[in-house]
């Protein structure tokens, strides 16, 4: 099964940068690539709407607020996965800096190449991070 992450570090306490990404339905805050971002089944679910019309509906699998950390499945989307399970998780590495990884393992569509979805998704999540970290200039 294919993986793709990205790591970043951001020189603001985690506690700040998981106040920003830490709510399932905040992507549109962060993520460009999301321009909408509406909860379903008492903010379980989250249909979001990427820049170009795409229609991507996300379920929350697991969530720990202390821990900084939530994982979701992907039910409908237009990229060519499926059994896609991501994580996105913040740490501190100091008092004033953090860790943040953005990773997932997913299935291939039968007839696509492994490393041009890898490579999709690795995009989304590098792309997503730095756009993360821009929201917090040094």
């Amino acid at each position: 099964m294919p993986t793709a992450s990205s790591v970043i570090e951001i020189p603001v306490p985690a506690d700040q940068v998981w106040q920003l990404v830490g709510g399932f339905n905040s992507l549109p805050d962060w993520l460009p690539l999301i321009t909408k971002s509406e909860p379903g089944e008492g903010g379980r679910v989250r249909h979001l709407t990427t820049a170009d019309g795409g229609v991507i509906v996300e379920r929350l699998q697991t969530f720990d607020n202390v821990a900084r950390t939530y994982s979701y499945t992907i039910e409908q989307s237009p990229f060519p996965v499926s059994a896609y399970l991501a994580t996105l998780q913040v740490e501190a590495l100091t008092e004033s800096s953090a860790k943040v990884t953005w990773s997932g393992v997913f299935t291939p569509a039968a007839g696509t190449e492994d490393a041009a979805v890898e490579a999709l998704f690795a995009g989304v999540y590098n792309g997503g991070l730095e756009a993360l970290r821009a929201n917090f200039p040094a």
